[in-house]
């Protein structure tokens, strides 16, 4: 009896407890969610920093003890967290509220000054610092040291007393070495961490903590140059200095202290020559324990080191990268009219034009040359190598091979060029040459030419691997013998997604034995160890039987290659059900063990350099990514973050489901419907698809909580929408019919299921997706609205455009990429004409918003003008949205959210049958401001 009074109790309980009534989202509320950005873990495993950024707002900084697995410490504004070496100390930088930065005006903003908040790791507390230009923390924790953001006092100096200016002082003074313009010096202000005591330093443009010492590297410089010197700072000795190098316009461009012991490496120049980009830096290693300052001569003669070339360490010093340039043209000089003689003079006259030469001849056209020379050309350096134990200089790279893929751990690196494909690129897309660079010496031998195909070279140099007609190929480096490693394998390592009108590609490589002994090489499904000598092969996988692709994680890039008896973990995608896993592959016995499962997607992060601790991130539809610790055993998972709490007050959606359906060849294809929480069963909804090509994939991940480009889809499911996200696949040639037909069966399986109203599905597309949109309603009235992003139109005037971000012809992409016509225009006319929606403008019968940015880069924004305007010569019902200095994607916050809400309003009036707002109705007239 006493029993049943108590379940009786407890349901009275329930039923009067208040039950929360989950919202519908709205757009404000999308500002708010949180991601954790700059996220920054220990190297002992200790500490996690992070700021957490909400889409539109203040970020917060925050520090987790990963000991205790709690929070330790929260900054306003904090941003960019920096932790030191022994992980004692956390760093902020304190940006400007966003109410500041918003109101403030252009000059007001250039007062805006960030600020430092240092946070003790082990005791939590705080020191505020103001006016901060940058900082760096010392590795042991005893030192910060930070510029501030105010003009330095060039008439006082570090050990000077103030003094009176004498009249004399204030003429100019014609011998002034001027710095450059982006180089202002600030004053350092050194702070002990033991005893907050600190110590200023005027003129400082460069600095450096050392890695093994207390020491320090500053390079002064004044207004008038005269007093410049670099110099090294002692710490431990009352900051006494000793000066490395003193005279008038010296300045240290970049330092890099030795990882290991206390010597330093930069390079120096002299502003003495004003052409910065023709003065000859030099880099030098100070050795404090010789004590001597030793020059590091460039591996060629007459080429030097240009002020931006960066410098760095292998992980335990043996080897010191650095950067050369042949020696540069002298500057042209153009003639200036000065007499009354040059103002009629034509060499004076023509020297101040203004004309690009488009010559037949050009391996590339005007817009590419001129961002291939700002990009590579203008400030082009070419890797070199330091040695030090035999203190020789080795050229990696050279103009005729301009690039190499650094691996400062290896000994052999990739190198590539594609210089004799420039004019190719043009219209066939991307080709290269490939090298085998050896770092000892700088000698290169010959991978393969004149390819698509990127190689993969062994850690040392003695193999390379790569796809090619079907199979991976295995070269011996000695001898250039070829072996064909797949040719008996019953297993397709070609990627069988691939509807481009090019050869198709392999599924990748996942690495080499560190000592060359074999290639690990994926196929469809699994990871295949290839041995380099008696060429056998080993399945490390056995995905094909259960549909699951296994590929590799590869959280430290320092790793040079796996060892026989290396664990590694791996990610697990069923194909069928999109389901993630994250696994541990035991390269001695090939014994693989799940450690992350579920109706999830797992995603590991990093790694602590010198600890058992791992992070990682679990997410789905409702379930944020926020981020998780354990061990490398998975015993004690734990959740660190809980950054968007406010989840739970909305009404977000039923669980994502797996839809299947025929692409436009019988292919079988998916996509993820995803329906709004109050669904009930024979609820016939609004759909927005929402496409480009693969993304069923997508199945099991949070979605954005941005607004931009494409539909917030909880801000849709919430309103009541069904949002649906298809594969699409193309046929070569036909890409516009190809996709109609599979969006067509796409869209009619929902109406099958009873889930769509036939007559309330619109589609969104941007970019790709966006000329597909468009050209769907020329050839079916299925869909209700359209909303298309950046669409090609006109595929005759598409091909000879240009792509303004890259300076690339458009030809390309039409004749072997994206838009997989697979001829060019002169071949193929009719398929040019028959795949643009501009000349069937007059089939439409679907409304339609285009949207274009007038400053985009990758598809001529004129391309949806001449849509708009077909469409509105044949009294079509179509609106044209144009964001002013937008490029491809929106950018502008105010443009972002101004474009979501005209998309909702659009689909809610198509869709829903809500009242059109007055813009669609009346269009807005321009008013000049």
């Amino acid at each position: 009896m006493k029993r049943l009074l108590s379940i009786v109790a407890s349901a009275i309980v329930l039923a009067t407890t208040p039950v929360h009534a989950q919202e519908a989202l709205q757009f404000n509320d999308v500002f708010d969610f949180k991601y954790a950005k700059s996220q920054q873990l220990s190297e002992n495993g200790k500490i996690l920093a992070l700021s957490a950024t909400p889409y539109r707002g203040n970020a917060q900084g925050q520090v987790y003890n990963l000991v205790n697995n709690d929070l330790l410490s929260q900054v306003p504004m904090g941003t960019k967290p920096v932790i030191n070496k022994n992980a004692s100390w956390v760093a902020f930088t304190v940006k400007p509220s966003l109410l500041k930065s918003e109101s403030a005006s252009k000059k007001e903003k250039k007062q805006l000054k960030n600020s430092l908040t240092l946070i003790n790791a082990n005791t939590a507390e705080k020191f505020e610092f103001e006016n901060i230009k940058d900082f760096k923390l010392s590795d042991d924790g005893l030192w910060l040291a930070y510029r501030l953001d105010e003009k330095s006092d060039d008439k006082k100096t570090d050990k000077e007393s103030d003094t009176k200016e004498k009249p004399s002082d204030k003429k100019k003074d014609k011998s002034a070495i001027k710095a450059d313009k982006k180089d202002t010096s600030y004053n350092l202000v050194i702070v002990s961490l033991k005893d907050q005591s600190s110590h200023t330093l005027n003129n400082i443009l460069t600095y450096g903590f050392s890695h093994a010492s207390q020491q320090m590297l500053v390079s002064k410089v004044v207004k008038d140059g005269v007093k410049n010197q670099i110099s090294l700072i002692d710490l431990a000795k009352d900051y006494n200095a000793t000066s490395l190098m003193s005279e008038p316009g010296i300045v240290a461009s970049k330092i890099s202290w030795h990882p290991e012991q206390a010597s330093v490496a930069f390079t120096a120049g002299n502003y003495i020559n004003d052409d910065k980009r023709r003065r000859e830096y030099q880099l030098y290693i100070w050795h404090d324990k010789q004590g001597e300052l030793a020059k590091v001569n460039t591996p060629k003669e007459n080429w030097f080191i240009g002020k931006t070339a960066d410098i760095s360490w292998s992980e335990t010093g043996e080897r010191l990268y650095f950067k050369t340039r042949p020696e540069l043209a002298k500057k042209i000089e153009k003639k200036k009219y000065k007499t009354a003689e040059d103002l009629t003079d034509y060499a004076t006259i023509r020297d101040q034009k203004g004309l690009k030469v488009w010559h037949n001849n050009d391996a590339e056209i005007k817009p590419r040359e001129q961002i291939t020379w700002n990009k590579d050309n203008k400030n082009r350096h070419f890797q070199a190598v330091y040695h030090l134990s035999t203190k020789q200089s080795i050229q990696l790279a050279t103009p005729d091979m301009n690039d190499v893929n650094l691996h400062k751990e290896k000994l052999a690196l990739l190198g590539e060029s594609n210089n004799k494909h420039l004019e190719r690129i043009m219209y066939e897309g991307f080709f290269a040459d490939y090298y085998a660079v050896d770092v000892n010496t700088g000698k290169r031998k010959e991978i393969l030419s004149d390819t698509r195909t990127r190689p993969t070279l062994s850690p040392k140099g003695g193999f390379a691997a790569y796809f090619d007609k079907g199979h991976v190929q295995l070269k011996n480096m000695k001898t250039a013998k070829l072996s064909n490693l797949t040719q008996a394998i019953r297993s397709s390592f070609a990627d069988d997604q691939h509807d481009y009108p090019t050869e198709v590609p392999g599924y990748g490589f996942a690495g080499w034995m560190s000592d060359g002994s074999a290639v690990l090489v994926y196929d469809k499904y699994d990871i295949w160890a290839f041995d380099t000598g008696s060429l056998k092969a080993t399945r490390l996988t056995d995905g094909a039987k259960s549909n699951t692709r296994y590929r590799v994680i590869k959280l430290d890039k320092t790793t040079v290659g796996f060892k026989k008896g290396d664990t590694v973990f791996v990610k697990a995608i069923n194909l069928q059900d999109k389901q993630t896993e994250i696994a541990k592959l035991n390269l001695s016995d090939n014994s693989l063990t799940k450690v992350l499962t579920g109706q999830s997607r797992f995603d590991l992060i990093k790694k602590a350099k010198h600890a058992d601790k791992l992070l990682f991130t679990q997410q789905s539809y409702h379930q944020f990514p926020d981020i998780w610790q354990t061990d490398a055993n998975f015993k004690n998972k734990q959740q660190v973050t809980k950054l968007n709490p406010q989840m739970k007050n909305f009404d977000w959606a039923q669980k994502p489901e797996l839809v299947s359906y025929k692409g436009w060849d019988g292919e079988d294809l998916q996509g993820v419907l995803i329906k709004p929480a109050g669904y009930k069963k024979g609820d016939k909804l609004p759909v927005v698809i929402y496409f480009y090509r693969y993304m069923s994939q997508r199945m099991y991940d949070f979605p954005k909580m941005e607004l931009n480009h494409r539909p917030n889809f909880p801000m849709f499911t919430s309103n009541g929408y069904a949002i649906f996200l298809p594969d699409i696949r193309f046929e070569v040639g036909h890409p516009g019919r190809s996709s109609t037909k599979t969006m067509i069966n796409a869209a009619q399986k929902l109406i099958d299921l009873g889930i769509a109203d036939p007559d309330k599905i619109g589609l969104q597309g941007h970019s790709w997706a966006g000329y597909q949109s468009a050209f769907m309603v020329t050839q079916t009235d299925m869909f209700k609205a359209v909303v298309s992003g950046a669409p090609v139109s006109n595929m005759t005037s598409a091909y000879s455009g240009i792509r303004l971000k890259s300076g690339l012809a458009r030809q390309f992409q039409y004749e072997t990429g994206q838009s997989r016509i697979g001829k060019n225009l002169f071949e193929a006319p009719k398929l040019y004409i028959e795949n643009s929606p501009v000349f069937f403008a007059d089939k439409v019968n679907t409304p339609i918003m285009i949207m274009f940015g007038d400053k985009d880069g990758a598809v001529p924004w004129q391309e949806g003008i001449q849509y708009y305007l077909a469409l509105r010569r044949a009294d079509k019902d179509a609106i044209f949205l144009q964001y002013e200095g937008e490029p491809h994607h929106l950018k502008k916050f105010p443009n972002q959210v101004d474009f979501s809400i005209r998309m909702m309003e659009y689909f809610d009036h198509h869709l829903k049958g809500k009242p059109a707002p007055v813009w669609m109705q009346k269009g807005e007239a321009f008013i000049e401001e």
